[in-house]
């Protein structure tokens, strides 16, 4: 899977000073870092998000890049840059992928899609918010989705940090806010995706 770092939210402190540091004490600063970024900054972080009210934390992630890209570009340029009166400037910014293991099984919502539209509503999150909140109430490891930002990806919403597991670096991409549209690069120069900020 992966995880773009920016795109999480937030619940780690009682992690890190139990379970987690213990299992990782004799773990290099660097492997520490990469695993705080790619994985336990969301659970120490909390934020208002898809499937958390703000009361705990929820990793995010998918299976491909598009699918990050998107999902990553719409709460940078909504969230962010909307909140901070910069959409209208042009902005750069740089975004590291992580790939990650996740070892669990999932309750995979995609087949109720049609049955519970409030699941990919792009804007009111009250309904997948209850859903995270009883799921995280109960101990469910997490789910599978539909991508609301791109409709062809899956997102994970994951709300146990302990089956994810080996984060490695994936790459880096540059995005950019020019006018009404987003540029993602990872090569400099050369144009991987461009979003139009309407679409997301």
């Amino acid at each position: 899977m992966m995880a773009g770092y920016a795109f999480l939210v937030r619940n780690f402190h009682s992690l890190l000073s139990t379970g987690f540091h213990r299992r990782f004490h004799n773990v290099p600063d660097v492997r520490m870092s990469i695993w705080f970024n790619a994985i336990a900054w969301p659970f120490r972080n909390w934020q208002i998000s898809r499937f958390s009210d703000g009361s705990f934390g929820v990793w995010y992630g998918s299976d491909t890049i598009e699918t990050t890209v998107y999902e990553t570009a719409c709460h940078w340029y909504r969230g962010l840059l909307t909140d901070a009166g910069f959409e209208k400037e042009p902005v750069v910014i740089e975004r590291k992928l992580y790939s990650v293991n996740c070892a669990a099984a999932l309750l995979d919502v995609r087949p109720l899609l049609e049955d519970y539209p409030l699941l990919i509503h792009k804007t009111d999150y009250s309904f997948t918010q209850s859903v995270g909140s009883k799921m995280h109430r109960e101990g469910h490891p997490g789910l599978v989705t539909a991508s609301v930002r791109y409709e062809k990806g899956d997102l994970y919403a994951v709300l146990n940090p302990n089956i994810l597991s080996n984060p490695r670096h994936h790459s880096y991409l540059t995005y950019t806010l020019d006018g009404n549209r987003i540029q993602v690069e990872k090569t400099p120069g050369k144009v991987l995706f461009e979003i139009a900020v309407s679409e997301i």
